[in-house]
């Protein structure tokens, strides 16, 4: 089947739920720069939050924009896809409120962890009807480095759990920085050079 409803439909589940982010944000109990100190775990917070989604809606782009049909298969990941992502702005508000505690870290990690391997999935969706072998390769690259994103978030909740609570979403934010992001700028790179 075409691809473009469901890009559309999953460009705007992602602006929204990106947006619901801001709106959760708190207002400072004083209007001075202590106030708005008080709040820097809330804005840290969003500000993971927003540019992982971001990163993840990057990626999914990357992947898609010259894939021409997907599957049903693809569908029903990208939905699952979407109710993880959708779950954002409710962990982001209370690992805000809650920076040190576990159980809201934990909570986080869990919902960035399955969102990703929901990703995983969609992108091997992807290679099982894709004939162009430099795409179907690019997919492949992609399910490995995400792999990798999920070993890291996978170990901050392991240290979120036990012994260093902030631990979950810092895992969430090293892996954007340290795997996600270098991968999409190496996949643009390649991308230009293989696929005409």
């Amino acid at each position: 089947m075409n691809k473009e409803r469901t890009t559309a439909f999953t460009d705007a589940i992602l602006a929204i739920i990106m947006t619901i982010l801001v709106l959760e944000l708190q207002e400072p109990k004083t209007l001075n720069w202590s106030g708005i100190w008080a709040l820097r775990e809330s804005y840290f917070s969003y500000a993971i939050s927003f540019f992982w989604l971001g990163t993840m809606w990057i990626g999914i782009h990357n992947e898609w924009q010259h894939i021409e049909k997907i599957s049903g298969a693809t569908l029903w990941a990208n939905l699952v896809m979407l109710f993880w992502a959708s779950l954002f702005p409710y962990t982001t508000k209370i690992v805000s409120a809650n920076f040190d505690n576990k159980t809201a870290q934990v909570m986080y990690g869990v919902i960035a962890t399955l969102t990703t391997i929901s990703n995983i999935w969609m992108s091997h969706t992807l290679t099982k009807i894709e004939t162009n072998e430099k795409l179907k390769l690019k997919s492949i690259f992609r399910q490995r480095w995400l792999t990798i994103d999920v070993g890291i978030k996978t170990i901050g909740i392991i240290l979120a759990a036990t012994i260093y609570p902030p631990a979950g979403m810092i895992s969430v934010f090293v892996a954007a920085l340290v795997i996600a992001i270098p991968a999409h700028i190496l996949e643009n790179t390649k991308l230009k050079h293989k696929i005409i």
